[in-house]
């Protein structure tokens, strides 16, 4: 299947969806990778986000979900987890299947013998622990300090770095979530690879990036229906 990416939200994460995809779909068998990727905005993403405006967001989604149909993609996946807070929106108008990159997570968990996991991304993503799509795990957060930790993942987020400060404060919470019952601690910020990739934080860390790929490399082998993974 050719797969359709939102990308540009932001550019750092779009660089490692395409590295991670290319490389699990060779993993599967794929000589070549029909891909096709737009770039979407990520300073409106935030401002929507932020005001949980999911059919506003949904509706700049949608042009270039139009662009990746014209392009002859038959899916289209929202490369940000911090954007899947729109994914229902955008299905109920897209022309092309959405691909989550929540809904996989659950049962991923569960697969994995995991009974609660502790969250970081967007202030969204937190409160909303994951937007309310885990039944089968139970997910934790720093409550009170939601927006310290969700203003840090959006300052990484846009200036596409990250430094050792923002770094120290990301493994500190991830401890401390850890400590609170959590058996692993989830990335459910796309951009939070820049924080922990290469480093060790000295606890279990899920990157949900990968779990959303390997549907994508999934779909791309011909191993999954889209009606089995689309929204």
């Amino acid at each position: 299947m050719h797969i359709g990416l939102i990308g540009g939200i932001g550019v750092a994460a779009t660089l490692v969806y395409y590295q991670r995809l290319v490389t699990a779909a060779a993993e599967r068998g794929v000589a070549k990778l029909d891909l096709t990727i737009v770039h979407g905005d990520i300073q409106t993403l935030i401002r929507n986000n932020l005001a949980d405006q999911r059919e506003e967001q949904a509706r700049e989604f949608l042009p270039l979900v139009e662009r990746l149909r014209g392009a002859g993609c038959g899916c289209v996946a929202i490369t940000s987890i911090g954007g899947q807070f729109c994914a229902n929106e955008l299905a109920a108008i897209s022309p092309l299947p959405v691909v989550s990159g929540v809904v996989p997570l659950d049962a991923y968990f569960a697969d994995q013998g995991i009974g609660a996991v502790g969250l970081l991304g967007t202030r969204l993503t937190m409160r909303s622990r994951l937007y309310g799509q885990l039944s089968r795990t139970n997910a934790l957060a720093l409550d009170d300090e939601i927006d310290l930790i969700g203003q840090t993942y959006q300052d990484v987020a846009v200036s596409g770095a990250c430094t050792a400060e923002q770094r120290a404060l990301f493994f500190d919470a991830g401890r401390r979530l850890i400590a609170a019952g959590a058996d692993a601690i989830v990335l459910a910020g796309t951009d939070l690879g820049l924080a922990f990739d290469g480093h060790d934080p000295g606890f279990p860390v899920i990157d949900a990036l990968d779990v959303h790929v390997a549907v994508l490399a999934d779909l791309a082998a011909g191993r999954v229906g889209i009606s089995e993974v689309s929204l």
